[in-house]
């Protein structure tokens, strides 16, 4: 197992001593916790208490990242769910979760185990039961997918691929921006894992949808959205509507899968804040 970094350590002991709802921020493949920071200092300034947890062995930096990409390799849903609900378990209130692509799927899954007060997925990966596969994702992650090597390996992007997947709705000016400041390489087995969550009955991709105690959950999707389209977005919501929680989705207008790191990024908060004030609010009556 691994344990929690000195990083993660702060933030949980900041949580706990701020005596306010903690907001858990996860990250997806091809990003690095610090592609939080916008949203962390936005909801810090709502009264609540931001973390940004890693997946297991996350350096701290892009350029660390970019020097030793292997460490991003073999790294599994389970494994980093399990980790990110390590973290939860420190802290002393029950936090709101938000995640943004295959940290989506983890807000999901982490729901499912009755962590979260409110979650929010923005974007998110595929869990067993989500059936729709349309052509923008496969052309996406296809190539990744074809070749049974990509499964064990860090997977870098170029920046066609990024811009194809992520920038789609963004001049080429932003598009480089935001590839040269925050794109990593990715663990192709958690790729693999999505990619096969409805071929696998044992699948590590796979959420509660019936939990009674998930807690409300909004679906949030960029309407450009290569990576992430509508459509698996929706058949996400339509697994878990009847839920006796809250379940929420809505489409952000000319949106792309960068939606959380690009210059629109706080409108996308702002909508996050909205739902998680109704129900998780920073300092509970």
């Amino acid at each position: 197992m691994v344990s929690i970094s000195e990083r993660e350590t702060r933030e949980i002991e900041a949580a706990n001593a701020s005596g306010t709802t903690p907001v858990v921020f996860i990250h997806g493949l091809w990003l690095l916790p610090s592609s939080w920071a916008n949203w962390a200092d936005f909801f810090k300034q709502a009264g609540y208490a931001p973390l940004t947890p890693d997946w297991p062995d996350d350096p701290e930096t892009v350029e660390e990242a970019r020097a030793t990409p292997d460490v991003l390799a073999n790294k599994t849903l389970k494994q980093v769910a399990d980790h990110t609900a390590d973290v939860i378990g420190k802290l002393e209130k029950k936090p709101a979760v938000m995640g943004h692509s295959t940290g989506g799927l983890f807000a999901q899954m982490l729901a499912g185990r009755g962590l979260s007060a409110a979650t929010v997925a923005i974007d998110p990966g595929v869990f067993r039961g989500v059936l729709p596969l349309p052509l923008s994702t496969l052309k996406a992650s296809g190539p990744f997918l074809l070749n049974p090597r990509y499964r064990g390996r860090a997977i870098t992007l170029t920046f066609d691929q990024f811009k194809y997947g992520w920038t789609n709705a963004l001049d080429d000016d932003e598009a480089k921006r935001l590839y040269d400041t925050y794109h990593v390489a990715g663990s192709g087995i958690a790729l693999a894992q999505m990619a096969s969550a409805n071929l696998n009955p044992r699948t590590e991709s796979k959420v509660d949808t019936t939990n009674p105690d998930r807690g409300p959950l909004l679906i949030l999707d960029g309407e450009n959205d290569h990576t992430v389209p509508w459509a698996i977005a929706n058949a996400s919501y339509k697994r878990q509507k009847r839920n006796p929680s809250v379940t929420e989705i809505k489409k952000m207008p000319h949106r792309g899968h960068s939606l959380t790191i690009d210059h629109g990024w706080q409108d996308v908060a702002q909508t996050a804040l909205d739902f998680v004030n109704r129900f998780a609010p920073a300092k509970p009556s």
